[in-house]
């Protein structure tokens, strides 16, 4: 549908269905996991949540009808993931999966790989994983550099085979719930062709994956992020996505969604934050006469931060009906999401931390659960000095670029 600043009544249900599950069911999970120690133990605690999600098909809703699935508009997935978000956008992310590692599939796949890939998430129960095997120890924001840059990860040919050989890190699940994989791994590695996007199947990767650590995280705490070496996984070539040499398009495109939707991220993060603030403000006086919203420096900051709340709101909801409805600027839409989004997010999120001051600097307040989930967000889903700057250096310098194609 078209984008518009007014919801629809079958969104505004959607808004207040997805807000009552979030402040019901998650917010209570993500205080338990935030307090767990182990990162494996707090991603396992996720799972019987994973496993309802999947029953009410929310996994379905991630997939394309075309694929198969009941996925709505980018507004539609803009309202509930804000709602999502605000509360335990490590549930999201979780879910999340097959948006980044399916996109390659639906956009070069055979019909046959559509079939394959997809279906084990066109599911209404258990807890199917998707992961994205792109980033790498040594760092990937150069991964479409030639050899012996880039990606190292590599695909040697082998009879009807591909043998893949390398170390994986930061994507959610890389090592399934039990460290023998997710479902679906889309591997993004060098084969003899250039930089190239396989599908690696549960099957192949069992007992050819070895978790060399799950990262303790200090924010987006029930996200299992590892760091994984792939030991002579067998892929048949049948799990070439497109050609090889394609990889880094398919790659880069693969993350304009997700790109988009850390704005929305943002979003959440900074609503849940102002909450916190508001409250603060209009109900402590902090031994003086009135309540500390009576201060103009504090009015200032609450003011300040409400309106750059709205304006990251609007551009993300824009970006995500954008992406996900094929507009000619939808990348330049979800780039700014991005970056815009989640710098906002870490000032906006700072300041509301003065205005409670030094209360809010303990682990176990909320504002601090908050603070560190926006950290995350300049540096996830491709970096924003890295990565996400750069593709906006290079589509700005590009001579066809038109400065006014968001505005269509």
């Amino acid at each position: 549908m078209a984008f518009s600043f007014t919801l629809t009544p079958e969104q505004q249900e959607l808004q207040a269905s997805t807000r009552t599950f979030a402040q019901s069911a998650l917010r209570p999970l993500a205080a338990n996991v935030r307090a767990e120690p182990d990162p494996l133990a707090r991603a396992l605690l996720t799972r019987p949540a994973f496993e309802q999600g999947v029953s009410a098909g929310l996994l379905s809703s991630l997939i394309p009808p075309a694929a198969g699935g009941t996925a709505g508009g980018g507004i539609d997935a803009a309202v509930a993931l804000e709602e999502v978000a605000a509360e335990f956008p490590d549930y999201f992310i979780n879910m999340a999966g097959p948006l980044i590692a399916l996109m390659p599939v639906y956009a070069s796949g055979t019909p046959d790989q559509v079939r394959r890939f997809v279906g084990p998430f066109l599911v209404t129960e258990g807890a199917p994983l998707a992961a994205m095997a792109f980033s790498e120890p040594e760092g990937s924001a150069n991964f479409d550099a030639p050899a012996p840059g880039g990606v190292q990860t590599t695909a040697v040919p082998d009879g009807d085979h591909y043998v893949i050989n390398g170390r994986k890190a930061w994507a959610s699940f890389l090592s399934g719930w039990d460290g023998d994989g997710p479902d679906i791994m889309s591997i993004v590695c060098r084969a003899p062709g250039g930089v190239s996007v396989i599908v690696a199947e549960r099957e192949h990767l069992a007992g050819h994956i070895e978790v060399e650590e799950h990262y303790d995280l200090p924010g987006l705490r029930g996200c299992l992020t590892s760091r994984v070496r792939l030991h002579d996984v067998r892929v048949p070539k049948a799990n070439l996505i497109g050609a090889e040499g394609e990889g880094i398009s398919l790659t880069r495109n693969a993350f304009l969604p997700s790109g988009a939707s850390i704005g929305v991220f943002a979003t959440g993060a900074m609503r849940k934050a102002f909450d916190v603030a508001l409250e603060f403000a209009t109900t402590d006086n902090r031994g003086g006469s009135a309540p500390i919203i009576a201060h103009q420096s504090v009015g200032d900051i609450l003011a300040n931060a409400k309106g750059r709340i709205e304006a990251t709101r609007l551009l993300s909801w824009r970006a995500m009906d954008a992406i996900l409805g094929g507009h000619p600027a939808g990348a330049e839409w979800a780039l700014h999401s991005k970056v815009f989004g989640s710098d906002t997010a870490l000032t906006v999120v700072n300041e509301l931390i003065q205005v409670v001051g030094v209360t809010a600097y303990d682990l176990k307040h909320p504002l601090m659960a908050t603070l560190n989930d926006v950290l995350a967000y300049p540096i996830i889903e491709g970096g924003n000095v890295g990565i996400r700057r750069r593709q906006l250096q290079a589509m700005m310098s590009d001579p066809g670029y038109d400065a006014y194609a968001m505005m269509q």
